[in-house]
């Protein structure tokens, strides 16, 4: 598609549950003011665990955006996506009618789906018998069931996808939302992610791969991307999902606009299941893509939400593929990892991340990297250490990159109607 046959897209509106809290200002404060989520974990009996510590929401009441019943039949990490959607249509004011719903749809990212169904499930299989099991169970399951639940909420009748990208679900769901709009398959979209994996299973599995922090004594302190003693990363839950709009149609109905995605990039590491390949190529190449789809140079990015893990492998490939994108001035792009606060919410990152990332641009700060002590020669860019920073940021790129060597990247720019 040519550069000037493409519709602008634009944001306008945003909706958030994560382990900073339920909603847009929550979050947003609790982030520039530097402060933690990472708690001890409350959703299980985890003494028996490596890692007794994790990103849990707290304060969310499933019954403030679902009925009784759909409580009862639909796995948590649906429940987030509805609560989150909620909040970004009402924020958008978007109204969904016969006129303009097929052309309205949503995609959403979600890395293990329905992880506390399948666990409470197969307990019950073990203990009780199959014919124990509920109906409700593999609906309640599958990852589709994200963006479905929302479609039905909602009567959208337009695209209706899911990615199971990993960490880059997310990112992958808003930037073919984006992709969607702009092609003029659609006027609207809800893109985004979500994730609910804060279980015995789930942290015994990143616990016997190795990447998770085991820091339990000091769960605030626990996530530390891009710092000497970072051990790994921190789980998290919860959800953040935009409403995308072609700019002519949210004019046309007066919306109020945060701001405008530009580029969108994907590539694959084709290296190995867990790891980044050394130098980070995949990243790379993911980087220059978004850029080059959004028609710019990186000497336009003023700032990088990373995707910042606080893994050992992937903090020290991401800071080199920032260096061979950006070049000498690589040291002079503000970087910073809202991972370090609010925990690695995967599936659901890219979300979060990117809610994040156009409220830096809205607002004009830029969130810190806590927990920034002592610093890794190796990885040597300005992380924004400790405390927020008020900076005029006009263009700014969110990543994510996933087991299986998947990758995504946006950029976000803010909103000019010229």
């Amino acid at each position: 598609m040519e550069l000037a046959s493409k519709k602008r897209v634009v944001i306008t509106g945003l909706g958030i549950v994560s382990p900073l809290g339920v909603g847009v200002e929550t979050n947003w404060e609790a982030l520039i003011a530097g402060r933690s989520g990472v708690v001890p974990i409350t959703k299980f009996d985890a003494s028996h665990h490596k890692t007794q510590i994790a990103g849990e929401v707290k304060d969310f009441r499933s019954e403030d955006f679902l009925s009784r019943k759909d409580i009862k039949r639909l796995d948590l990490f649906v429940h987030y996506a509805i609560a989150a959607a909620r909040m970004a249509m009402e924020d958008s004011r978007l109204n969904v009618n016969e006129a303009n719903a097929d052309k309205i749809g949503c995609v959403l990212g979600t890395g293990l789906g329905g992880l506390n169904s399948l666990e409470a499930c197969h307990s019950i299989l073990l203990n009780k018998g199959p014919d124990r099991i509920t109906p409700s169970f593999i609906p309640a399951l599958i990852a589709n069931m994200a963006p479905g639940q929302v479609s039905i909420e909602y009567g959208l009748k337009g695209p209706n996808l899911c990615f199971s990208t990993a960490c880059s679900a997310g990112t992958h769901a808003i930037g073919e939302s984006f992709r969607l709009i702009q092609s003029g398959k659609a006027v609207a979209m809800l893109g985004g992610g979500t994730e609910a994996t804060i279980t015995g299973l789930g942290v015994a599995g990143f616990n016997a791969m190795r990447a998770i922090s085991t820091r339990n004594d000091e769960p605030e302190k626990a996530s530390r991307p891009f710092e000497r003693d970072r051990d790994g990363f921190v789980m998290a839950e919860g959800a953040g999902i935009l409403v995308l709009e072609e700019l002519e149609y949210a004019l046309e109905r007066g919306a109020r606009i945060h701001a405008e995605v530009v580029g969108f990039g994907m590539s694959s590491d084709a290296f190995d299941r867990v790891a980044p390949p050394e130098g980070g190529a995949g990243a790379v190449q993911c980087m220059r893509s978004a850029i080059e789809d959004a028609g710019l140079a990186p000497d336009d990015i003023d700032y990088i939400n990373a995707h910042g893990t606080s893994t050992s492998l992937n903090d020290l490939y991401e800071t080199q593929a920032i260096k061979t994108v950006f070049g000498a001035r690589a040291g002079q792009v503000p970087v910073s990892s809202s991972k370090s606060m609010v925990g690695h919410l995967l599936g659901a990152a890219g979300g979060v991340e990117s809610i994040y990332t156009v409220l830096t641009i809205k607002r004009g700060i830029i969130p810190p990297t806590i927990n920034y002590e002592h610093p890794d020669p190796e990885c040597d860019l300005d992380y924004v250490p400790n405390q927020a920073r008020q900076a005029q940021v006009t263009t700014a790129m969110s990543n994510s990159f996933g087991f299986g060597g998947t990758n995504g990247t946006l950029i976000f720019k803010a909103f000019s109607s010229s």
